[in-house]
């Protein structure tokens, strides 16, 4: 079995609605995704020969999927109020709304489909909310 690793970063605010701890609270994180792929198989055609993906297009795509959330406030679906979301929108701040809980455990299984949609064979997926805090993904 072949893995190749690779890892990008984004900086964005988030809270955590119905918790009951500092987290609570909006603040930010410089969040870090270390993504691992696997195969069985190395290509054979002549550009790719000898690799399992070509790199540049594997950190390619996983900077395009942090990218969607660089400087952004993130935040859960019906977590915040209508007239909040729409005071934030009118000051022009960059928000992005998702269907999970924004933790590192579920920021986790996201980019681990996210880069399955894509082709990739995810083995590992990272998700770092500091330099100590990781959690990660993989399917059993």
């Amino acid at each position: 079995m072949y893995f190749l690793k690779t890892e990008q970063s984004f900086d964005a605010a988030h809270f955590l609605s119905g918790y009951d701890g500092k987290c609570k609270n909006l603040h930010g994180h410089r969040w870090r995704v270390v993504a691992q792929i696997s195969g069985e198989c190395l290509n054979d055609d002549t550009q790719t020969r000898g690799m399992l993906v070509d790199f540049g297009e594997l950190k390619s795509e996983l900077k395009k999927l942090c990218d969607d959330f660089d400087h952004s406030f993130i935040y859960e679906k019906g977590s915040l109020k209508e007239k909040t979301v729409v005071a934030l929108r009118e000051e022009d701040f960059r928000m992005v709304e998702v269907d999970f809980r924004p933790t590192a455990e579920c920021f986790a299984k996201y980019f681990f489909d996210k880069m399955k949609e894509r082709g990739y064979a995810p083995h590992r997926i990272e998700v770092y909310e500091t330099v100590n805090n990781c959690a990660a993904y993989e399917e059993s």
